[in-house]
């Protein structure tokens, strides 16, 4: 972990920063991001559920296979697949679009914090998460912390401790001036690459690419395109929208933990109060999505061609079966608002067109993540 966290000191300060105040912010958000004192037992840090050596996701098994975290108490499991925090700070604050009637954005894969700082600031205080009882706490901690002590007065000044919401506040916005970092999204893939002409991709590859951003073939740069043409740099494959579209239940980890209820999505959103929400996730980034699984909101799936298999069942009718449980597709959880507008447009998928795809996705991770990928 020391290796680990001089790597990402040094990475800081290559990144170059608007002001020395924000290269503080950025250097004490990195430490608390690595540090337990975050977690009512000390087991936890935010790179635990984040782990940067692996897309900063949560690669433990967590006795379901990566679906869902564990919390800091060791037994509390989630219902949702932890999104990764790569490229996290391009999602645009959590809002409605008015012109296209969609809501955008936001953090969480329900929009329920607006941006980075408030997703920052939700796990310490989460019960099944890191589990703190109070702000105050946390607070208290830092206070008796001679680093910490006088890093926030320093950036925050000498009465920062007097309210907790306000130290609680800088320990958030901490983080997430360090999440905002190029360490977070360094668009240095085998695509970007590609874009720069530093890299040809393979004919696989490239067929893939093709497929992807052609609008008569089928259907993924409608939602997972956020700039206005092809070929565009700082491309982060996703327009931040929400869409149903029919993910079943995970039912091994509802064996776990123990959840009866219906996961409604956006509409579990306070700020969303219209039905037609329900069962609507935010669209997520495509970037290492290859090296990121299990995949979907609830982490259902294990493979990334079962995915593409999965969208294509709703076009290709020869497409019946789960590959990875030999059984029929299992039904949607939330079945009455589910996208087939989208989903059912295009024409359907040949295997090779299918693993063309996959590679085409392959492309899409980090150059320091590139050692774990498979062959094509």
């Amino acid at each position: 972990m020391k290796l680990l966290s001089l790597f990402f000191i040094l990475m800081l300060s290559a990144c170059g920063t608007e002001s020395n105040l924000n290269t503080q912010k950025q250097a004490l958000g990195q430490q608390l991001f690595f540090d337990p004192i975050l977690s009512n037992n000390r087991t936890q840090s935010c790179s635990t559920c984040h782990n940067p050596s692996l897309g900063f996701i949560d690669n433990r098994d967590n006795g379901v296979g990566g679906a869902a975290s564990l919390g800091d108490d060791g037994k509390s499991l989630g219902d949702r697949n932890t999104p990764s925090a790569a490229y996290a700070m391009l999602s645009p604050d959590f809002h409605f679009n008015k012109k296209n009637q969609q809501w955008i954005g936001g953090q969480f894969l329900d929009g329920r914090e607006q941006d980075l700082k408030g997703q920052a600031g939700g796990p310490p205080l989460n019960p099944g998460e890191m589990n703190l009882p109070n702000k105050q706490t946390l607070i208290n901690r830092f206070k008796n912390h001679p680093a910490y002590n006088t890093q926030f007065k320093d950036i925050y000044g000498d009465d920062v401790f007097n309210d907790a919401d306000k130290a609680y506040t800088a320990m958030a916005q901490s983080i997430a001036e360090f999440e905002k970092t190029k360490i977070f999204a360094p668009f240095d893939s085998k695509y970007d690459r590609y874009l720069a002409g530093k890299y040809e991709l393979t004919d696989l590859e490239d067929l893939g690419r093709s497929l992807f951003f052609s609008s008569s073939n089928i259907n993924c740069a409608t939602c997972h395109q956020l700039k206005k043409f092809d070929n565009a740099t700082g491309e982060t494959f996703s327009n931040y929208e929400y869409h149903n579209i029919g993910v079943p239940i995970n039912t091994a980890l509802r064996t776990k933990n123990g959840v009866k209820t219906i996961d409604e999505g956006l509409l579990n959103n306070p700020k969303v109060n219209d039905i037609k929400q329900k069962g609507k996730f935010r669209t997520p980034s495509l970037r290492n999505v290859a090296i990121t699984a299990p995949y979907m909101h609830n982490g259902v799936f294990k493979d990334l061609t079962t995915v593409i298999m999965f969208y294509d069942k709703y076009i290709n009718k020869n497409r019946t079966t789960n590959p990875e449980t030999n059984l029929p597709w299992a039904a949607a959880e939330v079945p009455e608002t589910i996208n087939f507008n989208d989903l059912e447009k295009g024409i359907k998928l040949s295997d090779k067109k299918v693993n063309a795809l996959v590679a085409f996705l392959k492309t899409l991770t980090d150059k320091r993540y590139e050692h774990f990928l498979k062959s094509n």
